[in-house]
This record gives structure tokens, sequence and C-alpha cells, in this order.
């Protein structure tokens, strides 16, 4: 097995929000092709627990503990720069001298780089190195643009610089890998738009669902008062685009539901609610959990989902995983981007306020009995081991290696 450097910005483990879902999921499936040698930042120190579940998948790890408020302070120089204030936070002199020497000590043939902020350091060189894979999940880029639109001043100015600086950094990345990839075809499709001159080499590799683990055939408690009319979002909570997204749901559309259906609660499940869902809890129906042991039970014993976040990139683990549990969604178009083709088959997508509380009301009242038909579409498009194979693919390259060769033995 060939060793291969694998780079994150956040610790892949425990999967239980979007880049750590992917970043996990990644690991697990590329540990049975090579050797891993993982470098990742630690900025939560609960996470310290799961260093020794990762070295289960990895030959060495490099795990360093980061205080995120210092981070931001390194965007002070960045500012005057015209870098990127969002990748400044990662600048790391420790980091930058592991991934030096585990290059000079090792046999590292390929590396894996996960998120932009992560490109620069997968640079340095090694004189076996075959191939160079930069994950992008998303464009970045875009998703600050789209900040920007709804932000007031002064902050749409900040957006807006950001964004810039992001998109040439894209484009700086993608001119220095080898391969480029984004997690779906929209998003890649876009990339490609921006970056024409490296289109043949930007691929879209999507996310999975593990349909074992969100099984709706499992017995889970029930979490709620009643069996009726139970609604739930489920999203890291200090995450700007999803307090956004249910900030805006609860002013607009939450009291056109209740309106006609008193009886209606609606569920905020996620860790880390900032102040402002928070104060959600004091809205009549709404009850703001914060962290969960698992937020299956929530998802198996609602009547629907609500995806209603206004920016948003790639494919949304949380829509994913409702579909998997056999569950409508109501969505905007940002929440269904990446498997919109299934939004009007399987929930309903709406960005108007009338329109997406009487979706709501519908699914709540309803619903159209078509959970085994979500699930199985879910379960045969979004499949971890075939991104996977993908993602080795675009590693190997055409560098006369096969598949087969790189696999674990067992």
């Amino acid at each position: 097995m060939r060793d291969l450097l694998f780079l994150a910005h956040r610790i892949p483990y425990p999967p239980d929000k979007g880049d750590k879902i992917r970043s996990f999921h990644v690991l697990d499936g590329l540990s049975k092709h090579f050797r891993i040698h993982l470098g990742a930042f630690i900025d939560d120190r609960e996470d310290i627990q799961y260093i020794d579940k990762l070295r289960e998948y990895c030959a060495s790890v490099y795990l360093p503990v980061v205080n995120p408020w210092l981070g931001q302070l390194r965007g002070l120089p960045a500012a005057i720069s015209g870098a990127p204030l969002s990748l400044s936070r990662y600048e790391h002199s420790g980091f930058a001298r592991w991934v030096s020497m585990t290059i000079e000590n090792n046999d590292i043939g390929f590396v894996y780089a996960f998120s932009s902020a992560m490109g620069r350091y997968g640079l340095s060189a090694s004189p076996r190195l075959m191939r160079r894979v930069m994950d992008f999940v998303d464009m970045d880029s875009e998703k600050w643009r789209q900040y920007a639109s709804q932000a007031p001043f002064p902050m749409r100015m900040i957006y807006k610089r950001e964004a810039r600086t992001l998109a040439t950094e894209e484009r700086a990345l993608a001119a220095l890998y080898d391969a480029s990839v984004l997690v779906s075809e929209d998003e890649a499709e876009l990339f490609r738009d921006r970056n024409p001159q490296y289109s043949n080499r930007i691929h879209a590799i999507t996310n999975g669902v593990d349909v074992d683990y969100f099984d709706p055939d499992l017995v889970y408690e029930n979490p709620f008062v009643t069996d009726d009319a139970n609604l739930v979002f489920t999203g890291a909570m200090n995450y700007q685009a999803n307090v956004d997204g249910v900030v805006w749901f609860c002013r607009h559309v939450w009291p056109l539901v209740i309106d006609q259906l008193p009886s209606a609660k609606f569920y905020v499940v996620g860790q880390k609610p900032v102040s402002a869902v928070s104060a959600l809890n004091q809205l009549s129906g709404v009850t703001v959990t914060g962290r969960v042991p698992d937020v299956r039970p929530y998802l198996a014993h609602a009547n629907a989902i609500c995806a209603p976040l206004r920016v948003a990139r790639g494919i949304q683990n949380k829509v994913l995983e409702a579909l998997a549990m056999g569950k409508p969604v109501v969505g905007t178009s940002a929440a269904w981007e990446g498997i919109g083709a299934f939004s009007s088959t399987f929930g309903s997508r709406s960005n108007m306020s009338h329109e997406f509380a009487n979706a709501v009301l519908f699914y709540l009242q309803t619903g159209d009995g078509l959970a085994d038909d979500r699930r199985q579409t879910i379960a045969d498009r979004f499949h971890w081991p075939a991104s996977i194979d993908k993602l080795v693919h675009a590693l190997i390259g055409d560098e006369g290696v096969s598949l087969s060769d790189t696999r674990r033995a067992v």
C-alpha cells in the first residue's frame, strides 16, 4: 500500500456535522487503499477524546488543538495582504513543520487536501509524490457571494472581499493540483464555468449516506410530547447558514403554520445554539434542543423535515439523511441543490414564505405515503463506496496504478 497524506481543516470525527461527515467517510474509505498520515486541527476540546479512534484508520496522526479566537486574530494581517480572511485562521507553523517531516520520513505518494484551507499545506515537494487531489467540497467563494447579497453594510463589503479573494485562491489551487473535486455535479459545473482552463481536471464526487445507520425500521424512543404535527430541523446551530435559515423560517413561515395548525411543533435539533436561536424557544410551538446524543429518534418520529436554508452550497447531508429515513423534506432551492431532481417527488421546494408554509401544513396533516420510495432512491444514488472508488481513481490518475493495486489485502 502506498502512503497518502490526508489534510483536513477540522478533525474528521465524530461525523456529526456537514464537513466532518464527508471527511470521515472519505478517511474510512481511503484507509482501505492507502496508509494514511492524517493532519487536522481540533477546534473543539470535546473532540480530543476521539484522537485514539482516528488512530484505527491511520499510520500516523497530527491533531493540534487550536483556539478559534486566536485564529480570528490571524485575519488582521490577511486584511492588509489581500489574502482570504477565512483561510488565515488555519496558518500554523507547527502544522507546516509536521507536513514537511511526514513527507521527508515516509514514502508519501499521494496527497488529499480537504477544503481550500488545506490547499497550501499540500503543495510541499516530495520526490516520490505521484498525485495531489484538492477536495474543495463546495465553492466557498460562491457561498460568501451569497452572504454578501443578503448582508447590510459594512458586512456586505467584507463578504464581497472574501468572495473575491477566495475565488482567486480556488483558481490558484486548481492550477497546482492534479485534480479538483466538488461535492455535486452542479457545484463542479459552476467551478468549471469559473475556471474553464482546468475543466478537464474538475470532478464531481458526491456524498453518500449510511442507510444502515439511518434506518427507519430500527426502534427509536419517541422524543416528542405528541405523535402528530412534529416538524424537525437538524444542524449545527452555531453555523451561520443554519442560524439564518431557522430564524427566517420562524419569523416568516412558522406564524403562518401555527395560524392554521395551532398544535404544530417545530424542533430545532443541533449543537451549540447561538443566542438568536435559543431565543426562538419563546415562540409558540418551538423547541430548541441543543446537542442531542442521536438525531435519528427526531427524524424517525417527525412528520416532516424542514430545510429553510437561504445560503447553501453543494449537497445538504441533513436532506440526504431525512430522505434515507423516509421523511418528506420541505426546503428552499438552496437546500435542495445537488439533489433538486427529487424535490418535486419526495418533498417540496420553495423560497416563498406562503408556499413554504402550505407545504409544511400538507406534510404535517396529510403526508404522501412515499417513505419506502424515498429511502430506496437515496440508497441507490448516494452510496459511499461508489464515491470512494471515484476518488481513488482521481488520486491514482494515469500513473499506471490500478484500483486493485491500492486496495488493502484482507
